[in-house]
C-alpha cells in the first residue's frame, strides 16, 4: 500500500496540561498542545502529488507502464530547465505538462514564500553562484 494513500489521523486535545514547572522535552505542555498542526495541512500540502501519483496508477492501468514512465522523464526535463540565479522559476512547463496551469489554487493569490519578489542586484548574485568574489 502507499504510504501517501494513507489519510491522516486527528488528535483532538482533550485537556490542557498546565504545570507550574518547566517541562521536561516529552511531556505534554500547553504550548506542545496548542501549537499543533491543522489535521488538513499535511493533506492540502501533497494534494497535487497525491492526485498526480493516482493519475499515473490509473494511466499506468490503462496504457501500459511506458506512458507514466514517459510523462515522468517530461517532467523530470521540464523540472532541469534553469534560469540565471537572480530569477525565480515559476514552473510553468511542469504546470503545464500535469495540467495545473488551469488550476487557481491558494498558492497562486495568496502570497506563498515561494513566489515573493527577490530584489538582489543581478551581477551580485551570478558572481556569488560562479564563485566569483570581489
Amino acid at each position: 500500500m502507499n504510504l501517501q494513500s494513507i489519510k491522516v489521523q486527528p488528535t483532538d486535545v482533550a485537556v490542557l496540561n498546565a504545570t507550574g514547572r518547566a517541562p521536561l522535552p516529552t511531556e505534554a505542555n500547553c504550548f506542545n498542545q496548542l501549537a499543533h498542526v491543522h489535521r488538513l495541512r499535511d493533506s492540502e500540502l501533497n494534494y497535487s502529488d497525491h492526485q498526480y501519483n493516482l493519475n499515473m496508477q490509473i494511466l499506468r492501468n490503462r496504457e501500459g507502464l511506458h506512458a507514466p514512465i514517459r510523462m515522468g522523464m517530461d517532467r523530470f526535463a521540464a523540472r532541469q530547465v534553469g534560469r540565471l540565479p537572480f530569477l525565480q522559476s515559476s514552473y510553468l512547463m511542469d504546470d503545464v505538462l500535469t495540467g495545473r496551469c488551469d488550476l487557481i489554487g491558494f498558492e497562486d493569490f495568496l502570497n506563498v514564500p515561494e513566489n515573493n519578489e527577490h530584489m538582489r542586484q543581478p551581477h551580485a548574485v551570478v558572481e556569488k553562484s560562479l564563485g566569483i568574489y570581489h
